[in-house]
């Protein structure tokens, strides 16, 4: 099969992203205009978030806040060009596939080291391979992308084979993610909570210091020299320090980059936009693939299990309303559970529309009768269940707030539940929710058999149906076209059953005072600083 192969490209992403990225410059150069003179080497950017996942092993990180710093600690073997879907190389200077799909071969370029100065050699490789099946459930996205995995054959330092038992056409993409970025061999034989109290990788940054829900300080890797062949320079990084800083008020945050405390802050809310940009701040946005935000069942509940209450709160939620009051104005509604920036993404809007009186009809064809209080009941059972949500963005609240009051309107009662990001991986796996609000970031339609297959974790305890042929279709199919019609169906079929009632995308936007200059995303949306660099202000 091809070497470095084309075709992964993305085009609903490419025309989203110009739209953003027109509207507030883009993120894959430069961050200020190209006046700013040559990048300056050294100085430290503070960067203000708004939760801490509690955990510095990318391997286990599944929030964006967590993921902004520790994808500089660890280099992938590819790396997925954000503008054109293709992968390029980093540390795999080449890779062939096997006609089936079954068996991946990579050639890793030498010289390269982890930052305890053992070499990243393709025994490192196997080794990090061996162990992703291994990780509890805090590993739910690595696990997913070797799902199948049958080992990895080391045939020199610098080239192995990875065997699969099934066809995983999407492993490729998943080598570009902080998932799978490379550890060291050291960091691998620790215990899960001990990878999360400190990582050695190979990246252009090195875990410096951690303080949960405090702080994470990154150092600049001397003698860095293997950065992915996207990157706008080779050697090391510009900045000498990153610090991350968690700061969970938004109005905090802004205040901070307003008076200098910090140079970059996330999680920007609406009401954020006119003070930042009149204070000159960037506005850097770009669209999220993967999962909408939405709201997920756990379908071994007998309340939600019932498809009356899933399609009726479904129709009930007023998407444009809810987008035009809390979020930032580069976000979009729901079209569909994937994102439209999303390979193999399926408009699905028609199914998506506000119809309070169908909500009304269709709980009332289930025998669920308004009550006194305008809730319905059925059976003596109330039509009201808990909606927990963690608190890694200053919108969710909001959100589920002017959901909660739109569902009301059809007689649904939502128990708005916040809990820590932290505990996020626990309540999932444990099935200790009804309904679960988020979203999940991936450049790859994949996101569908990880999150909703029966034969995986399946976190949602989805029920057999004519939805699991088609995710295992399409992770076994190699033709592009083929695997997007079987995507599609995916889509509708997830729709049709209300397994997942999609509501917004996510639209990553940072802020970045002026003096910023060089941050950039990768095709998930996530940061990269390798190339990031400050100034005085002077033009």
């Amino acid at each position: 099969m091809t070497v470095r192969p084309r075709g992964l490209l993305l085009p609903a992403l490419l025309s989203a992203a110009a739209v953003v990225l027109a509207a507030c410059g883009d993120a894959s150069g430069p961050a200020s205009g190209a006046d700013a003179g040559p990048p300056q080497a050294g100085g430290t950017l503070r960067f203000a978030v708004s939760s801490d996942q509690g955990c510095v092993d990318p391997q286990q990180v599944a929030s964006n806040d967590t993921i902004y710093s520790l994808r500089q600690v660890v280099d992938s073997l590819t790396d997925q060009d954000p503008r054109t879907g293709e992968l390029e190389p980093w540390l795999a200077t080449s890779w062939q596939t096997s006609p089936d799909a079954k068996s991946y071969t990579f050639t890793l370029r030498d010289g390269v080291t982890f930052s305890d100065g053992t070499p990243l050699d393709a025994n490192a490789v196997k080794a990090n391979f061996d162990r992703v099946p291994q990780i509890g459930a805090r590993g739910t996205l690595p696990k997913g992308y070797l799902a199948g995995y049958q080992g990895t054959t080391v045939t020199s330092p610098t080239q192995f084979t990875v065997t699969f038992n099934q066809p995983n056409v999407q492993f490729l993409q998943g080598t570009s993610t902080h998932s799978l970025g490379i550890l060291s061999p050291a960091t691998v034989a620790k215990s899960d909570d001990e990878r999360c109290a400190s990582v050695i990788g190979s990246g252009p940054f090195t875990v410096e210091n951690y303080v949960k829900n405090a702080s994470l300080t990154l150092a600049k890797r001397p003698g860095y020299n293997w950065g992915s062949a996207l990157f706008a320079h080779q050697g090391e990084a510009y900045l000498d320090t990153v610090e991350f800083r968690i700061v969970p008020e938004s109005g905090v945050r802004t205040g901070s980059l307003q008076s200098g405390e910090v140079d970059a802050i996330g999680s920007i809310g609406q009401q954020d936009e006119a003070p930042l940009t009149g204070a000159g701040a960037q506005l850097l946005a770009r669209p999220n693939p993967g999962i909408t935000f939405g709201i997920g069942f756990n379908l071994g509940k007998p309340i939600v299990s019932d498809p009356a209450v899933r399609q009726a709160l479904s129709l009930a939620i007023d998407r444009p309303e809810v987008v035009g009051a809390v979020y930032t104005s580069q976000t979009r509604p729901a079209t569909s559970v994937l994102a439209s920036t999303t390979p193999s993404y399926a408009d699905e809007s028609a199914d998506l529309g506000f119809d309070l009186e169908k909500a009304r009809s269709t709980l009332d064809a289930a025998g669920w009768a308004p009550g006194p209080d305008g809730i319905r009941v059925k059976d003596g059972q109330r039509l009201s269940f808990p909606l927990s949500f963690a608190n890694n963005a200053g919108t969710n609240r909001p959100t589920l707030e002017l959901i909660q009051q739109q569902a009301r309107a059809a007689g649904i009662d939502l128990q708005v539940q916040e809990f820590p990001i932290a505990q996020f991986p626990t309540i999932q796996s444990s099935g200790d929710f009804v309904a679960i609000w988020g979203n999940l970031t991936r450049a790859d339609p994949d996101i569908l058999r990880s999150s909703f297959s029966t034969a995986g974790a399946n976190y949602y305890r989805v029920p057999q149906s004519p939805l699991e042929p088609l995710l295992q279709q399409q992770a076994a199919e190699p033709d592009p076209a083929k695997r997007t019609q079987i995507v599609a169906q995916a889509q509708q079929e997830l729709l049709a059953q209300r397994f997942y009632v999609p509501v917004a995308e996510l639209t990553t936007v940072l802020a970045v005072a002026p003096t910023v200059h060089g941050v950039s995303f990768d095709a998930s949306s996530r940061i990269q600083l390798h190339d990031a660099w400050k100034n005085d202000g002077a033009q």
